[in-house]
This record gives C-alpha cells, structure tokens and sequence, in this order.
C-alpha cells in the first residue's frame, strides 16, 4: 500500500532532495544537485519564488521505504502575467511503478484542485525560469548546467496519468570544430553593420555588476514575453539568480547589446558546472566538494548558451548572430570543444533555423505535459 506524507519537516525535506541520490545510483549520466541550492530554492524565506507563489511537496512510501517524489506549485506571478489558471508539478522522481507515480500525481492534483486550478502542467522546479521539462531524448550523455535529466520511463508514468503534450523544449550541440564559421566570419561586417545603426554589443562589465544586472533584467522580461510560459522574473528573483552565477561568470559569455545606450539584448552563456558536480557525492560541498568545484572551474571545456534575446523591435538586424558568433570565438580561443544551445521552443522557426545554419545538431528534446482538472 502506498503511503503519501507531505513534507512538513527538516528530516522530511532532506528525503525529499537526497531521494535522487538513491534512484540514480548506479546511473553514469546522473548529476547531484547542491543540496544547499535546492534546500533554499524550496524553502520559504530563503527563495524569492516564495514570496509570490506557493509550493508543497510530498513523499511516497511503500511501507517505510522511500519510492518517490513530487511538488504541487501554484505560480501566482504565471497566472496573473499570462491571465491563467494554471497549477504545476515539479520535482517529480519516482521508481518505474505505476502506483507510486498515480499516488503522487493524485495528491498534486488534490492540493491544486483546493487552490480553484483549472490545469495542471509540469514538470517546472518550480517554474520556467528555473530548470523544466522532462527529458525525452537524449539518455546517453549527462544533462549539462542548469538542465534536467530524468530516467526514460518517466514519459510513461507522467502519460499513464493521463497527461498529454503541451510543448517540446530543444537543445543543440554546437561543436567549435564542427560548427559553420560563416557567422564567426561575418561577425566584423555585422559589428559594423550594427555601428552604423549606432548598435553595440559589448561583454558585461563585472566592475558595475548591479547596475548590469538592472539593465538586463529588463531586456529579460521584454524580449521573452511573448514565449509560451514566460513568466516575468521579479527584481528579487533576478538578483538572486544574478548573485548565484557571479562566481563563474566570464563577462565575455555574458554580452549585451545596446542601442544609443539602451539595453536591447543580451545573451548569456555558462560553464557547464555539470562537468564538476557529477563528481560531487550527493551534491555536498563540504568537506571536500567546496575544492572539487574551485579545482575543475578552469578544466570545463563545454558552456551552455542559457539566455539569448532581443527586444522585439530590434529582431532581425544582426544582432543574435552577433551574440553566438562572439560566444563560439571565444570558445574557441579558449579550446572549448563547444556548448549546448537551450532551451529553445520547438515553435521558436527563427532562433531554430539560425542555430542549424551553424551546423547546430539537434540532440535533446524536453518536454512539458499538461492535463486538465
């Protein structure tokens, strides 16, 4: 008999971020996440996501042994920015029993239902602006930063519940051996193209870092606004995120692009972290991980291009071949083997087409599931 408690205590919360740690012990792919980052992210008072929405999340048992996870989320921001009555799942990990998954979709739903939701979607942890979608090609190598990964018969547990396709996520692989240098060549003439134009793109300046992060954070709630499941990120959440990735920023993976002064774009690309974290037992810095991740920073040789946006007005001038042509050169100067392109939305024809103009290879897909209450 199957066993649903929700968490309500320390012990239980601890269950509740270590569980993967067990399921996927003996998977090669498997990457820990720090417990301290997910430990805050679902905690209220140490995560912004919680001073507008609300989460809680639930343990299966089969007896006294642990069988699986999920969270119920009701992001009030998404339904007040998209006119929505939405609620979402997250979180989710279970072994491959039917019953074990039916248990703890039942309870989500139950929880959203009191909330008055119409649908619920998933998986988001806990929203799209942090990591989503459930992973549904692509098993044979590790996620990289920031990027999901799952077991493959989660499609199954998910649809057995009754839950259909709402959209698919992609990711690419941009290789700099690989990729199409037409772009990295024609970078000069677009930079000049754009001057005339009295566009720049330059790399953020780490020395006035808050005042950077304002004005991205704008071009961020302006140039996505109209993606499927955008949700606008408050100035706490932004700054919160901003200060989590200082430490490995490489202003040079991180550009912006102005016009006469105004921030119009900007694109960020990240070390693959994963690339020390898979290393990291049960996602732990201390004692030893700490020296782990400041040791392997300057072995990553792959980044993920995890923002790239431009205002819509100035859309087709240039300025996104720009941006991943400066990020591939600089790559490539630091012998980079390439990066990761993601996510970007299976309906999203322009940034799709310019990515495979690269010679960008289609090689993960994610995707969101939605099922009406």
């Amino acid at each position: 008999m199957i066993r649903v408690e929700q968490v309500n205590n320390k012990k239980q919360l601890q269950q509740f971020i270590d569980f993967p740690h067990s399921l996927y012990r003996d998977d090669p792919n498997y990457v820990p996440e720090l417990f301290i980052a997910q430990r805050d992210l679902l905690t209220p008072g140490k995560h912004p996501f919680h001073e507008h929405s609300e989460m809680t999340m639930y343990l299966a048992y089969d007896g006294e042994v642990l069988k699986g996870r999920i969270a119920a989320i009701l992001n009030n921001n998404h339904n007040s920015f998209n006119k929505a009555n939405d609620g979402f799942f997250g979180f989710f990990d279970s072994v491959d029993d039917e019953a074990v998954s039916q248990a703890l979709f039942s309870k989500a739903a139950e929880w959203l239902r009191t909330k008055g939701v119409d649908t619920i979607i998933g998986p988001v942890n806990p929203s799209t602006n942090e990591t989503c979608g459930l992973l549904t090609e692509g098993f044979n190598e590790p996620p990289v930063a920031m990027m999901t990964y799952n077991k493959p018969y989660y499609s199954k547990l998910i649809e057995q519940y009754g839950f259909g396709k709402k959209v698919d996520l992609l990711a690419y692989d941009l290789s700099t051996k690989g990729v199409d240098d037409r772009s990295v060549k024609l970078k000069d003439a677009l930079v000049r193209r754009l001057a005339l134009k009295n566009i720049v793109v330059r790399p953020l300046n780490m020395k006035d870092f808050k005042n950077e992060v304002a004005k991205v954070h704008k071009v961020y709630n302006s140039a996505w606004d109209k993606n499927l499941g955008f949700v606008p990120m408050t100035e706490s959440e932004f700054k919160y995120m901003a200060k989590d990735m200082k430490m490995v920023l490489d202003p040079n993976l991180c550009l912006i692009a102005e016009h006469e002064g105004k921030a119009i774009g900007f694109a960020l690309a990240i070390p693959d972290l994963n690339q020390i974290l898979i290393k990291i037992k049960k996602g732990r810095l201390f004692p030893t991980g700490i020296f782990k991740l400041l040791l392997g920073l300057k072995k990553i040789d792959y980044v993920r291009v995890l923002a790239l946006g431009v205002m819509e007005d100035y859309r087709k001038l240039g300025i996104e071949a720009c941006f991943y042509a400066s990020v591939i050169q600089h790559a490539a100067n630091k012998n980079m083997r390439g990066g990761e392109a993601s996510w970007v939305l299976e309906d999203n024809m322009l940034m799709n087409k310019g990515i495979e103009s690269m010679n960008g290879r289609l090689y993960k897909k994610y995707r969101i599931y939605e099922k009406a209450l």
